[in-house]
């Protein structure tokens, strides 16, 4: 494809070179909470500054690691993989929000998304919808280890992710909220853990990309428990996630020194 670039060493929209970024990459939504995982980086530095893309690097284990931000939502999500990608990078852990759905999800826990409900259009654009959006196995399950570890309270298993928030949180303003309300109950009653807008993207890009790919979640609040007035407080520290991350990654580091 053409590289529409000024520099045609850099990727279009993230602007890293081959070389800048590790293979292992951790991937917020947020710009703003590269840098608050860079901490947790040796010697890192700021590598790209780029629309919603914002890239450190540095070294966990030994080895060069990275933290690259996807913006709000799939597409951006699937051009920050398929970018990262093309410059080596080929271990990805999304860190994120979520809302929680299950009663046992509650604010402050973690969620490990094994899977993900396609209510979304990017990954549509990758896979027939009967593709189902998986983590990789290796990933998850160093995520899980890594929760165990520092005590964290987790939950493991399916998330559901949109295109649309406020679809998710006024489905009735909107025309075809009959659709949204319905589809929502059913997820509910199916067992879904929690509703974010990324993973679904970066499980089927990754297939495709052969790749491996995981999401770990911070849950900020539940309004299935709003619902039923169970104690419901709002979280925003992302602490934990990212903790789980670093030590998922660490864990994957040695594991693929192994293999070498």
């Amino acid at each position: 494809m053409i590289n529409y670039s000024e520099d045609k060493d850099r990727q279009y929209h993230i602007q890293v070179a081959q070389g800048e970024v590790g293979r292992y990459v951790i991937l917020p939504g947020d710009p703003k909470r590269c840098a608050k995982i860079a901490e947790h980086f040796e010697e890192p530095r700021l590598i790209a500054d780029s629309r919603e893309y914002v890239t450190y690097t540095g070294y966990l284990e030994g080895e060069k690691v990275s933290a690259t931000s996807t913006g709000i939502g799939g597409p951006s999500a699937s051009i920050a993989m398929e970018e990262l990608a093309r410059v080596g990078a080929d271990t990805f852990i999304r860190v994120g929000t979520s809302g929680g759905m299950a009663l046992d999800v509650k604010s402050g826990d973690v969620v490990i998304a094994s899977g993900a409900i396609r209510m979304e259009g990017t990954s549509k654009e990758y896979a027939p919808i009967e593709y189902p959006a998986v983590a990789d196995i290796q990933v998850t399950n160093a995520l899980i280890q890594a929760a165990k570890k520092q005590g964290q309270d987790y939950h493991v298993g399916v998330v559901q992710c949109k295109d649309a928030f406020y679809g998710q949180h006024s489905p009735e303003t909107k025309p075809v909220g009959y659709e949204l309300k319905n589809k929502w109950d059913a997820w509910v009653k199916c067992g879904c853990l929690a509703s974010e807008m990324e993973s679904a993207a970066l499980y089927i890009v990754g297939s495709c990309l052969r790749v491996r790919v995981g999401t770990v979640l911070l849950v900020m609040a539940n309004q299935e428990r709003a619902k039923k007035n169970l104690p419901n407080p709002v979280a925003h520290d992302v602490e934990a996630p990212i903790r789980t991350a670093i030590e998922a990654l660490k864990t994957l580091i040695r594991e693929d020194k192994k293999q070498d």
